[in-house]
């Protein structure tokens, strides 16, 4: 079997029923279902949702995305075999946790196939919410150069690279460009305070001033569980960003939820901790095939500074990436979605026929 077979990289032309337009994002299409559709899963499935919520089918690629471009291998390797499912095993295992714990739901109902969710519609909260354990990365880059204040927290002087933080760091920044916000710019993934959302926190989707609170314990919540549950894997929980929502559950109660992917390996960092304690950094990230790009090309600068876009598109379109480079990335993320989860990856040999065989015999979605 061809390795580039493996790999699903186109995920917005499955013919799943619906009525709308598909979106697709860097990683995952959205596929929403038909009014009658929703209905019935929820009906036959018995889904914890209003029986007139909309659903949608969410898939999963195996593209890597990486400064705000799409990557691509040798050997017509279009994405990472594994990818997906490794990312959506290491989320849906997180959120199931979460769960147990009693913090709070997620927006999948339903796992069809190891690339796929069937999930309820959010309301997102436009934020994305950072939590920090260790200072590294661009926040040690600024730090180094003079920077205290962080999002309005300041920062203790003496900190060194790499170290752990005295105590979580929430750095937030906006979802998305949010206009007519008094002193936040209009433009995506810019950090903001906690007082900019207390001022403004209906710009920022939230219902009332108390969800602030409630998304902060959530936040924090959660990544100290997902940390406890890295530390005997021999794992450092290093940085992660989450997302929230609303959802309504069947009595029409709304609920603060997690959503969109947690403690992955493409929202987070995770260091070995064995390299970490003799002082070596040993990325079970995406952290790590950014640096290799970093290291890759000879004027970095073009994939760091946004100025540079075209520059940087014309660079993602020109080169194809070593084949050892996507296959190790490959070994990355199904290695450690296996030591998280404990079961190894699904890595499909026809993937975009397996899930609609799926979709077709189990859930009467593909005509």
């Amino acid at each position: 079997m061809n390795l580039a077979d493996q790999v699903l990289d186109v995920n917005d032309d499955l013919p799943i029923r619906t009525d709308k337009p598909v979106h697709s994002g860097k990683v995952r299409s959205v596929y929403w279902l038909t009014e009658q559709d929703s209905r019935r899963l929820i009906q036959e499935k018995g889904y914890d949702v209003p029986a007139d919520a909309p659903l949608a089918i969410m898939v999963i690629s195996d593209r890597i995305s990486a400064f705000d471009c799409i990557w691509k291998g040798e050997q017509g390797l279009k994405g990472v075999p594994g990818k997906g499912a490794a990312l959506n095993a290491i989320s849906n295992h997180w959120f199931d946790l979460f769960k147990q714990k009693g913090l709070a739901d997620s927006h999948i109902l339903d796992v069809p196939h190891p690339l796929v969710w069937i999930v309820q519609k959010a309301t997102p909260i436009k934020i994305e919410a950072i939590c920090r354990s260790y200072i590294t990365g661009s926040m040690w880059r600024a730090y180094e150069n003079g920077e205290r204040e962080f999002c309005g927290i300041a920062l203790p002087e003496g900190l060194t690279k790499d170290s752990q933080l005295p105590e979580y760091l929430l750095t937030p920044s906006t979802k998305g460009i949010l206009e007519g916000i008094p002193g936040v710019p209009a433009v995506d993934d810019v950090n903001i305070t906690r007082q900019n959302i207390v001022d403004n926190f209906e710009a920022f989707n939230f219902k009332t001033v108390q969800d602030i609170d409630a998304y902060e314990a959530l936040l924090k919540e959660g990544f100290n569980v997902i940390s406890e549950a890295l530390a005997p894997l021999g794992q450092i929980f290093v940085d992660t960003k989450f997302e929230f929502g609303y959802v309504k559950d069947a009595a029409g109660n709304d609920k603060l939820i997690y959503m969109d992917e947690v403690g992955t390996p493409d929202s987070s960092r995770i260091w070995d901790n064995n390299a970490y304690q003799q002082g070596n950094i040993v990325e079970n990230s995406k952290e790590g095939f950014r640096q290799f790009l970093l290291n890759h090309f000879p004027d970095p600068d073009i994939l760091l500074n946004k100025d540079r876009m075209a520059e940087r598109e014309a660079l993602t379109a020109d080169n194809l990436l070593p084949l050892d480079t996507m296959t190790t990335l490959s070994k990355t993320y199904t290695d450690i979605a296996k030591t998280i989860t404990g079961s190894p990856v699904h890595i499909s040999q026809n993937p975009k026929q397996e899930i609609i065989d799926v979709l077709r015999a189990q859930y009467q979605l593909v005509d």
